[in-house]
């Protein structure tokens, strides 16, 4: 009996990136440099979830896609906002994604 090997997608559930933050700030000012690298990282994730997006094509665009906002506490005292979104794409349940609803996840940090 011959065992299959799961696909490469299946395989991979999560990514952690490096940003060279240094090849795309080379040559700003250094009082924009912060504001910059936040742009940057942003348009990094917009490029991760388009090829995402663009995988099968422009056609055949995924049904549907699982994706989870957590609100999350910005510890930093003197951050300008309270709080922050961190969005990723959630894992997708075996019996698939269809008449999944809006789910409340409680999160011990």
């Amino acid at each position: 009996m011959v065992e299959k090997t799961k696909g490469r997608k299946e395989e991979v559930v999560s990514r952690e990136y490096t940003i060279n933050l240094h090849k795309r700030l080379h040559g700003c000012t250094f009082k924009k440099k912060a504001p910059k690298a936040i742009k940057e990282i942003r348009k990094f994730a917009e490029k991760a979830l388009n090829k995402h997006i663009w995988s099968r094509g422009i056609r055949s665009v995924p049904r549907r896609i699982r994706v989870r906002i957590a609100r999350k506490r910005n510890d930093d005292e003197d951050a300008k906002e309270e709080l922050y979104s961190l969005v990723t794409v959630a894992e997708i349940p075996a019996e698939g994604l269809k008449g999944l609803g809006t789910k409340v996840i409680e999160e011990d940090d």
